[in-house]
C-alpha cells in the first residue's frame, strides 16, 4: 500500500508536477545561489526557459568537487537565520560537503523516508531499532524523522553497542532494523557468539543503506537472520536517505520518489543521456529543496532506471541496485575493474562469506593486487580447491586474476563496528 496518493499517480500528472517544481527550483538556484546563476548566465539559460523535464539537460551539473569548492555555504540559497539543521559528509578525502535545510526541507525528508518505510512493508505501531549513526551523517536522524513520520516507534540506539543491540531487540520485540548491510552481518555474528540463533531474532525486516550490497551478500543478510532485506538509497548532497526504496511487494528495483528529485541516467564519460534501460551514471535534481537546490549533481553512483509500472501499483520509476561507483574504477596494468564486477565474481561461489578487501600496491613502476578472501564457516572445501576456483572464475569472467589470493578464516577479515566498511585500500597513492 502506497504510503502518498502520488506515488501511484498517472504519469502525464506527475510530469506536469515536475516541470513546475523544475522551473521553481532553477527559479530559486538562480535568485539565490551566485554560483548557479554564474554558470546559467554562462549558458544562457534563464529559470523561464524550463518548459517540459527534457529541458533540465539544459541546465549545468553539479559535482562533490564544486560542493568542497563552495565550502561551507556557498550553494545555500537561504540566509542563516532561516536554516533550521545542518549535516555534513565524513570528508574523508577532503572538506566535508554541508548542507542546509528549511522547517519545509525537514518535513519533505520526513515524509520521503516514511514513504521509504511503508513502501518496505514497516507500518505504524512497529517498532524500529535504528542503528544508523546519529549526528553530521544523516543516516539516524533522516530516519528517525522518518519512523516518527510514519507512525511507528523508534528505539534511537545508532551504531555499535552490538551485544545490546542484540539485548534490546530481543527484550523490546523490535520489528525492524536499520543498518548498513555489513553491520547487519556483523549483528549475526554477535548474536551467534552470544548464544543466540540469529533466525530466532524478532526483526522480520531490515532496510540496509549507506554501502552498496550485491545480490551474494543481500542472501546471506536474508538467510542468516531470517529477514526480509530491503535496499534503501539517498546521498546527503540531495537530502539523506529517502531518495528510493525497494517495495516488499516486489524487490525489483528502488523506487525513486520523482516528485521531490527528477532522476536521469547519463554516460558517465560523456555525459549524454543513455538509452532507458542502460546503465550509466545517476544524476539527481532536487525538486522541492528550498535551503540548497541541487541542479543534475552527479551521483557518480552506476544504475539502470525502468519505468514501468511495477506490481506494487506504483508508477514511480525504479532504479537498479548500484553496482558500482563511476569514480570507484580501478585501472590495474592497464586493465578496468570495478570492485563491485570483482565481487559479484567470488562472492557468487560457495564455501566463500561475503568479506573480501582488496589491496593495490606499486612495485619498481608495475600495479600489484593482493585479494584477501573470507572462507564460509563450516565450508568443506579445502583451502587449495577454493584458491584455485576463485581464481580460475576470476580469469574466466573477467580476464584477469590478483597477483596474490590470500584465503583466511572466518572473521578474519576486521570488521568495523559501526559504518561503512571500506573494501579497497589502494596504497599507490
Amino acid at each position: 500500500m502506497s504510503y502518498k496518493k502520488v506515488e501511484t499517480s498517472d504519469r502525464e500528472e506527475l510530469r506536469e508536477l515536475q516541470v513546475e517544481r523544475l522551473r521553481d527550483t532553477v527559479e530559486n538556484a538562480y535568485e539565490n545561489v551566485e554560483f548557479y546563476r554564474d554558470q546559467l548566465d554562462e549558458m544562457g539559460v534563464t529559470p523561464e526557459d524550463i518548459q517540459s523535464v527534457e529541458d533540465v539537460r539544459k541546465l549545468p551539473t553539479t559535482t562533490k568537487e564544486d560542493f568542497r569548492d563552495e565550502y561551507p555555504d556557498g550553494l545555500f540559497a537561504v540566509d542563516s537565520e532561516d536554516v533550521t539543521r545542518l549535516h555534513a559528509s565524513s570528508g574523508t578525502t577532503g572538506k566535508p560537503k554541508i548542507v542546509a535545510y528549511t522547517d519545509d526541507d525537514i518535513k519533505v525528508w520526513s515524509e520521503v523516508v516514511a514513504r521509504s518505510l511503508a513502501a518496505s512493508g514497516a507500518e505504524a505501531g512497529d517498532t524500529i531499532q535504528n542503528a544508523y549513526g546519529y549526528g553530521l551523517f544523516t543516516g539516524g536522524l533522516g530516519l528517525h524523522y522518518g519512523i516518527e513520520e510514519l507512525g511507528a516507534t523508534v528505539i534511537p540506539i545508532g551504531g555499535g553497542q552490538t551485544q545490546r543491540q542484540v539485548e534490546l531487540m530481543i527484550d523490546l520485540e523490535s520489528d525492524v532494523f536499520t543498518c548498513t548491510p555489513s553491520y547487519a552481518l556483523y549483528l549475526a555474528e554477535t548474536a551467534e557468539e552470544m548464544g543466540h540463533d540469529p533466525v530466532d531474532l524478532p526483526i522480520s525486516t531490515i532496510i540496509f543503506g549507506a554501502e552498496p550490497c550485491t545480490d551474494p551478500m543481500r542472501e546471506e543478510i536474508e538467510e542468516r537472520l531470517g529477514v526480509n532485506g530491503i535496499d534503501i538509497y539517498g546521498l546527503s548532497e540531495i537530502v539523506g536517505p529517502g531518495v528510493s526504496c525497494e517495495c516488499h511487494e516486489a524487490q525489483e528495483g528502488l523506487h525513486i520518489w520523482e516528485d521531490r528529485f527528477l532522476p536521469e541516467v547519463v554516460d558517465p564519460h560523456t555525459g549524454e543521456p543513455v538509452e532507458e534501460g542502460e546503465e550509466g551514471e545517476l544524476i539527481l535534481t532536487t525538486l522541492s529543496k528550498e535551503a540548497l537546490p541541487v541542479l543534475r549533481y552527479r551521483t557518480g553512483d552506476l544504475t539502470t532506471l525502468n519505468y514501468e509500472e511495477c506490481e506494487c501499483g506504483r508508477t514511480m520509476v525504479r532504479m537498479d541496485n548500484v553496482t558500482g561507483r563511476a569514480d570507484d574504477l580501478l585501472i590495474v596494468r592497464g586493465v578496468n575493474l570495478y570492485p563491485s564486477e570483482i565481487e559479484h565474481v567470488i562472492l557468487d561461489l560457495d564455501g566463500v562469506a561475503p568479506h573480501y578487501r582488496i589491496d593495490l600496491y606499486r612495485e619498481e613502476s608495475l600495479d600489484v593486487m593482493e585479494l584477501t578472501v573470507e572462507m564460509e564457516e563450516g565450508t568443506t572445501q579445502s583451502r587449495q580447491s577454493l584458491e584455485a576456483e576463485i581464481t580460475e572464475r576470476l580469469e574466466n569472467v573477467l580476464q584477469f586474476s590478483p597477483d596474490e589470493l590470500d584465503l583466511v578464516e572466518p572473521g578474519g577479515i576486521a570488521r568495523s563496528k559501526v559504518g561503512k566498511v571500506q573494501r579497497v585500500y589502494d596504497h599507490r597513492k
